[in-house]
């Protein structure tokens, strides 16, 4: 008997206008090429490389993004409570206290027809000390399982046993597991024996010639005089990081998970290299 599979493409961290330009001039060609149902994007790193704004969430949205996630930076521009609390397809990680602008979760319709969650949240090892990530994905799982089974968690955070520990307890909860913001991809794609997608990081979508996006001499001198630095996104060796899920809709089981990493030219267009993982 045939499955009936759900395609989803879920972008890693979009840093600032170089990662702009990617999503803008390869997006449309991977939803074609993959056959996408639905596109999740963590957007957190959008406006200069740290927070989003209104205009630039428009653009991705325009560019073909269906959901928009985010992690600590989410909150770093002027206008977040607006952005946040006016559309319910941009979220931010849900075990933030209750107050906090904006929603950690949102359900979203493909052209098909078929409902898909998605959940975000934020690690605290070695971050800021919030609500449990873990009692916080235990109740909005159980809220959106009423809804579909297809269901995709960004887990926005720093250690990789905190993550892993945490894919674990979704294990059969939820179809995937998406960690970001180290912007460095693992090679550890694997579904989990419930039929949990996961993979530890999605990586960058951005300049590659940088340290994590941003420009190298800042980065070291951030390093050597431990003193603020303005961050500045770098510009050079422009890569897409994401990862491509395929899911059983009836069962919301992930049946495959696979890296993806390519170059861009400088405008953010694909470039066909045989290297590339894809």
């Amino acid at each position: 008997m045939q499955i009936d599979l759900l395609n989803v493409l879920f972008i890693a961290d979009i840093i600032g206008k170089p990662g702009l330009k990617i999503i803008e001039n390869s997006l449309s060609e991977l939803r074609q090429l993959y056959n996408i149902d639905v596109c999740i994007a963590n957007g957190e790193n959008g406006s200069a490389g740290k927070g989003l704004t209104e205009e630039i969430a428009g653009k991705y949205f325009q560019a073909g993004i269906d959901v928009i996630t985010g992690g600590n930076h989410i909150f770093e521009n002027f206008g977040h409570q607006k952005l946040l609390n006016r559309n319910s397809k941009i979220i931010r990680p849900a075990n933030y206290p209750r107050g906090v602008a904006g929603k950690g979760a949102t359900v979203v319709r493909t052209a098909k027809n078929d409902k898909v969650g998605v959940l975000n949240l934020q690690g605290r090892t070695f971050m800021f000390p919030i609500d449990c990530p873990f009692q916080v994905a235990t109740r909005e799982v159980q809220r959106l399982r009423a809804e579909t089974n297809c269901i995709i968690v960004d887990f926005h955070a720093e250690a990789t046993a905190e993550k892993m520990a945490f894919a674990w307890h979704m294990n059969g909860k939820v179809s995937a597991v998406i960690g970001t913001h180290t912007h460095v991809q693992t090679a550890d794609e694997r579904i989990l024996p419930n039929g949990t997608a996961y993979i530890t990081d999605a990586g960058m979508t951005g300049p590659f010639d940088s340290v994590i996006g941003m420009k190298s001499d800042i980065a070291i001198k951030r390093f050597i005089f431990q003193t603020p630095f303005r961050y500045q996104p770098a510009n050079a060796n422009l890569r897409f990081n994401g990862v491509l899920i395929k899911i059983n809709k009836l069962t919301g089981e992930a049946v495959e998970i696979k890296r993806i990493n390519f170059p861009t030219n400088q405008e953010g267009k694909r470039i066909q290299d045989e290297r590339a993982n894809h």
